[in-house]
């Protein structure tokens, strides 16, 4: 097939547009290569792209409405998947303009040009994120998530509506998928498992919120890499089931779903840390602290609908997760 992958240079998109070429498909890439982390990693994980006769990739904002149309008019994918949006719950309550932005007007440039172009599937990153004060656990699809405690969580409500609304209106068929705690090779460096493991091996204290009692459902990419394109695979459709008397969120008579995918199994920060710190051979310096403004204390994924779906299972733990994290971040980085 012929796919896009926004956010292409991303965490996500760049194992994910990997794993796409590699079964032979065509991908298009698109990223604005922004600043909010090393843009250096970002080039690195294109330069891997673009190696492969199949890969093409532009440089381009989301929120550029015009040059969206453009691209999707030339390109004429089959199939969109949207990893691109601002990203992080704290830095969210810095700078919320760059989440209206991205994820709100962005999101909705996306859909106009997947509307407007015969798009057969939209597959979208939402986030755990949007469970926010539920405390109802494991956070299931079928639950309300009409209280989010950050800005970057509520952006991702609103991609759901969006979405929706778009699938209900023109029959745009998109799935949505809550991702629950990335992490592994080429993550992200605002990440605690990244931010981590550059202290520890500085030998600089690390800061543990919470102190350390948070819990996460932490997920291996190639688990995850593995569900979006079983996902992107299964263009959605409406449920027969769907009884609008009693409406269920994850669910439409209109071709729309909504999906957790994460590891079904929460760990506690500290067992997080002293896996990394037996991975790396060194025991951390620790700054304990409070819970932070906009985070929760625990997130545990129901990912029952997802296995019906697509016989989707998470298979890594985080003990190999992280050994093959440090393993390239060793080589890397050359520490």
């Amino acid at each position: 097939m012929k796919i896009l992958v926004t956010g292409s240079a991303g965490f996500i998109g760049h194992a994910l547009c990997q794993r796409l070429l590699d079964r032979g498909d065509e991908v298009i890439g698109l990223d604005n290569l922004n600043d909010y982390y090393d843009v250096e990693l970002k080039k690195a994980r294109l330069a891997r792209l673009m190696t492969h006769a199949n890969f093409k990739n532009f440089e381009l904002d989301l929120e550029n409405a015009n040059a969206i149309a453009e691209l999707f008019r030339q390109q004429k994918p089959q199939r969109v998947v949207n990893l691109a949006a601002q990203a992080g719950v704290r830095y969210s309550l810095k700078n919320p303009q760059a989440y209206v932005s991205s994820n709100l007007q962005g999101f909705v440039n996306i859909l106009e040009a997947c509307r407007h172009n015969e798009v057969e599937h939209l597959v979208y990153a939402s986030s755990s994120s949007v469970y926010g004060s539920n405390t109802s656990l494991p956070f299931t699809v079928h639950s309300n998530v009409d209280h989010p405690v950050s800005l970057y969580a509520a952006s991702k409500k609103a991609n759901e509506l969006f979405a929706h609304s778009y699938s209900h209106l023109f029959s745009l068929p998109t799935t949505g998928l809550r991702f629950f705690t990335v992490y592994g090779p080429w993550g992200r460096p605002d990440m605690a498992l990244f931010l981590f493991t550059k202290a520890i091996l500085a030998g600089q204290p690390i800061d543990v919120f919470n102190n350390g009692k948070h819990k996460r459902d932490f997920t291996y990419i190639d688990d995850i890499v593995e569900g979006v394109i079983r996902t992107i695979d299964k263009t959605a459709t409406g449920c027969e089931q769907y009884d609008s008397s009693r409406p269920d969120p994850a669910t439409s008579s209109a071709p729309y779903r909504i999906f957790n995918i994460g590891g079904s199994n929460p760990v506690e920060l500290m067992h997080y840390i002293e896996t990394l710190e037996k991975a790396l051979g060194k025991t951390a310096e620790k700054n304990y602290l409070p819970m932070q403004a906009g985070d929760v204390p625990e997130t545990s994924a129901d990912v029952t609908a997802l296995v019906d779906y697509i016989d989707y299972k998470p298979e890594t733990d985080i003990e190999t997760g992280i050994a093959r994290f440090v393993a390239w971040y060793r080589a890397y980085y050359k520490v």
